[in-house]
This record gives structure tokens, sequence and C-alpha cells, in this order.
């Protein structure tokens, strides 16, 4: 643990580095919508399916809801989140967004050493990212976002994040 001096608490460092993580901004408490939002919730509702269809992901979303709707946060302003709203529309996959954007990562470098086999520092990427998709799935898990009984195997990942 390294000290937080900004906040006067233990704070974790990058889990496969040696240096301390990244600070970023603080979002602001609210508990409910801001009066000044002009957009509705059910066109809210609409922009995201729409977005989705066009390919973008989650977080893209909600960056391009904030920057050109000037929606500060989907949740607040609909009472769900992005993620909730797509499969209420039965849009969303059965692998959460950043496993599935792992798990693309672990095929693009198991292929990358198809074809390099002597490269050493990719084989160690890739322990570390099927290191941090058994981390994640373990939590998807836990949490029910996930079947109890999946389990990440290497030749599935091939056939599930095409």
């Amino acid at each position: 643990l390294i000290w937080n001096a900004a906040i006067g608490t233990p704070s974790m460092a990058r889990i496969h580095a040696k240096r301390k993580g990244r600070h970023g901004s603080t979002r602001p408490f609210l508990k409910e919508n801001p009066s000044w939002v002009s957009v509705e919730a059910g066109e809210i509702v609409d922009f995201v399916a729409k977005m989705h269809g066009e390919g973008y992901t989650q977080a893209i979303i909600g960056t391009r809801l904030r920057d050109l709707y000037a929606v500060p946060n989907v949740k607040l302003a609909t009472g769900k989140t992005i993620r909730e709203i797509l499969a209420e529309k039965k849009l969303a996959s059965e692998i959460p967004e950043d496993l599935g954007a792992l798990m693309r990562r672990a095929v693009g470098l198991r292929a990358h050493l198809r074809i390099h086999p002597k490269d050493v520092s990719n084989k160690r990427g890739l322990q570390l990212v099927e290191s941090k998709i058994r981390r994640l799935s373990r939590y998807y898990k836990e949490r029910g976002v996930l079947p109890a009984d999946w389990d990440y195997s290497r030749k599935l990942a091939e056939l599930q994040v095409k």
C-alpha cells in the first residue's frame, strides 16, 4: 500500500507495475439530476440504444452523452445505468464490456505469439492479461453478472469475442 497524502488514506498501486496509480478528478457528489439538464429520460434511453446500434461501447456512449448532450450522469437522469438500459432493450452482451475487451486483447496476443513464439515480453503480457481476466471474472461471478459455472478458456475466448 502507498500512502495517499491528499486524502490521508493508503491507496493501492498499479496491479502489474511498480509505479503509483494515476490520480484523476473526483466526480461531484450528486443525489439527483441537475436542473440544467435539458434532455428527458426517454430521449436519453433512445440515444443509448441508437449509439449502441452504431457500434459505440458503453464508455463511449457515456462520454458522448456528456459531451454532446450535456448529460453528466445517465443513472441520475434515467434511474438506470447504460448497461441496465441495454439489458432492458435486450441489446447487452452476455459478457461484460471490460471483460470482453481483455479477452479480445488475449486473443490478439495469442495470435501474435503463434507467429512469433520467442517473443517473451508478449508472452509475459499474455500471462498478465489472463490473470486480469480471471480476477475480473471472479468479481463478476460474485456479483451474479456471470453464471457461477462460467470459466475462461483460450479456445472459448476466441469464439466468444469475434
